[in-house]
């Protein structure tokens, strides 16, 4: 007899109930990884070198599935600060706070739910990491209302984006040597370039709405600004190299994000939408690069932990 699990169910039975989870899904972002991935890549250099190479498997595991759920739980509590807002600007009008699909209700339930499994993570590590959390879960919960009170919002978004480089450091290491701040402060660059383009796209529906960005701040500089964070972020990447003693392999993987972060500013020439956008995202890239060259600059140096 086979059993219902080697059973395909009819498309009438999985109809509505994919219905129903559909608008869960997008309200988490789970079907646009990139925000994940952004998380990712800061957490992955900053275990790898408090590590000074492959990180504990447990550790990597937990970090892993806590950057998904806490980017999940940042996009929920995003989506229902924005509900009234989100309906009027072209990129956000068919989210499913926007539409009615989800009700503000079953979001803040479900946002909940995301912190609580996200806690139940970082209990597996260690008293230190455990304490961090509960700043970060306050940064990812008050990262939303920012724009309504300073231009500066992209800034606390890195300060809440980057606060896995920290927790990492301190899962591995128990402790927070100089260089988890100085990998700390990389990550709020990095934010802040990347979020500042995708701010960018939404700009001009932003300025109607009397919400506020560094786009907005930045105005007809923004370009140059943008030039000037991408060569301070390399400078810090830079210094990152020295201070753990990364071989060569590092350096040229810095070289292909410098070269990225060109291609990105020849992207937002014009500041069209498009052009913005994908800018935002080539972000990737960088992100992948540098923790290829921090992975192979850890295993051609031979490096240890750093002791400074």
């Amino acid at each position: 007899m086979r059993s219902s699990a080697q059973t395909p169910a009819p498309p009438s039975a999985l109809s509505p109930l994919v219905a129903r989870i559909l608008p869960y899904v997008h309200l988490m972002r789970l079907h646009r990884p990139i925000g994940t991935l952004l998380l990712l890549w800061p957490m992955l250099w900053a275990l790898w070198l408090a590590a000074g190479g492959l990180p504990r498997l447990d550790t990597l595991v937990i970090f892993v599935l806590g950057t998904v759920v806490m980017r999940s739980a940042g996009c929920v509590i995003n989506d229902l600060a924005d509900r009234n807002f989100d309906g009027h600007v072209e990129r956000t009008r068919l989210r499913p706070l926007a539409t009615g699909a989800v009700t503000p209700r079953a979001a803040l339930v479900l946002f909940v739910s995301l912190l609580a499994l996200a806690l139940g993570l970082v209990l597996f590590t260690n008293r230190l990491t455990l304490w961090m959390a509960g700043a970060g879960a306050l940064l990812a919960a008050t990262y939303p209302f920012a724009k309504r009170y300073t231009h500066l919002a992209q800034v606390h978004l890195g300060v809440a984006f980057g606060w896995a480089v920290p927790m990492a450091y301190a899962a591995e290491l128990e402790r927070l040597p100089p260089l988890a701040w100085l990998v700390y402060c990389a990550a709020i660059l990095w934010a802040i370039i990347y979020d500042t383009e995708y701010a960018m796209v939404d700009r001009e529906d932003d300025i109607k709405l009397g919400l506020r960005s560094t786009a907005i701040l930045f105005g007809d500089a923004d370009r140059a600004i943008m030039t000037a964070l991408m060569t301070l972020m390399l400078c810090n990447l830079l210094l990152i190299g020295r201070q753990a003693a990364l071989a060569w392999p590092y350096y040229a993987a810095l070289a292909i994000a410098a070269g990225l972060f060109a291609y990105q500013l020849w992207l937002i020439r014009a500041r069209s939408r498009d052009g913005c956008f994908k800018a935002f995202l080539n972000n990737n890239w960088v992100g992948a690069v540098v923790f290829a060259g921090v992975a192979a600059g850890l295993a051609d140096a031979g490096a240890a932990p750093p002791l400074h």
